[in-house]
């Protein structure tokens, strides 16, 4: 395994991010359109959230992100309407999605990347 390495770990943290994102995307679609006037969602927003390959950081460290991608077709830029939604603003309550779906998704995510390990371990 210690050959490989470089390449098993990528697909187990891609596999975790998955679960995540799915978590995410699921929330996200719970809070969107929640007000007391008429929606004004676009289904961008939704759209635009993504997972990234696993990278080697500077560190030496393989990351994923789950994020928007940037920018909006009017040029405006999702991840501040993604802030604006998970904290709120002056007249807007916050209708957080994604704390609440690090929180869910912990434990599945975990079990996924074990079982994604154990797979692995098992093609060797």
């Amino acid at each position: 395994m210690g050959e490989r390495t470089d390449e098993i770990v990528p697909r187990i943290l891609e596999a975790g991010g998955e679960v995540v994102l799915k978590k995410v995307k699921s929330n996200l679609s719970a809070v969107i359109g929640k007000t007391k006037n008429p929606s004004r969602s676009t289904g961008e927003l939704i759209g635009a959230l993504g997972i990234t390959p696993a990278k080697l950081d500077k560190n030496g460290d393989f990351n994923v992100k789950i994020g928007f991608a940037e920018p909006r077709r009017g040029g405006g830029s999702n991840a501040k309407i993604a802030n604006i939604l998970e904290f709120g603003k002056h007249g807007q309550p916050p209708r957080p999605f994604l704390k609440p779906a690090k929180s869910a998704a912990k434990s599945e995510c975990i079990q996924t990347m074990i079982g994604s390990l154990e797979s692995e371990l098992d093609k060797l």
